[in-house]
């Protein structure tokens, strides 16, 4: 049986349900992590494709500017950024798409591969969400609150049942959370 490929939503919040400050700040994520950092290097190992938005992408690019080595995309995973906007320059690594969501996840779930994270942000997470192409969210919540900035999602009105796959506390104070997106027939 060849598994399916899911498409992953692995992000951080704030105690109140933020994923940045109004200017795409996340210096409330500057921490000292535990041993395992929450899982992450297990949760990397399992992927081998990651989505952002242009305006992610966006904020990437930026940190690397301002003097973070390397590149901001690990070349090792194929990297897809969302925008409208054929015409900018793709950093090395990345392939722009601006494809209609389901048949750009249905193509990408066709190929071979391990799973797919959803990097973020608030607008490609409720596109995707919408057109019924997320499979599951892992929340990392941060217990601290920034009092405003740019929420899990972009805001709309809707009703998505979770299923809750695990949760785990770590000695920090954070919780992460593991949903699966129910699916209706």
């Amino acid at each position: 049986m060849l598994h399916k490929r899911k498409i992953i939503v692995s992000i951080a919040t704030s105690a109140d349900g933020f994923i940045a400050r109004p200017d795409g700040s996340v210096d409330w994520l500057d921490r000292p992590r535990p041993k395992g950092n929450y899982g992450m290097g297990a949760f990397y190992k399992s992927i081998d494709t990651i989505l952002w938005g242009r305006k992610t992408c966006d904020m990437a690019l930026g940190f690397q500017k301002k003097g973070a080595t390397g590149s901001a995309f690990d070349t090792s995973v194929k990297n897809y950024v969302f925008t409208r906007n054929l015409q900018l320059a793709a950093p090395a690594g990345v392939e722009l798409v601006s494809e209609p969501i389901k048949r750009f996840a249905t193509r990408l779930r066709q190929k071979k591969g391990k799973h797919i994270w959803m990097m973020g942000g608030a607008g490609i997470i409720a596109s995707f969400l919408h057109a019924g192409e997320i499979d599951e969210f892992i929340i990392h919540v941060i217990p601290t609150f920034i009092g405003d900035g740019i929420p899990l999602m972009e805001p709309k009105r809707r009703t998505v049942p979770l299923k809750l796959i695990s949760s785990a506390k770590f000695p920090d104070g954070v919780v992460k959370l593991h949903y699966a997106v129910h699916k209706s027939s």
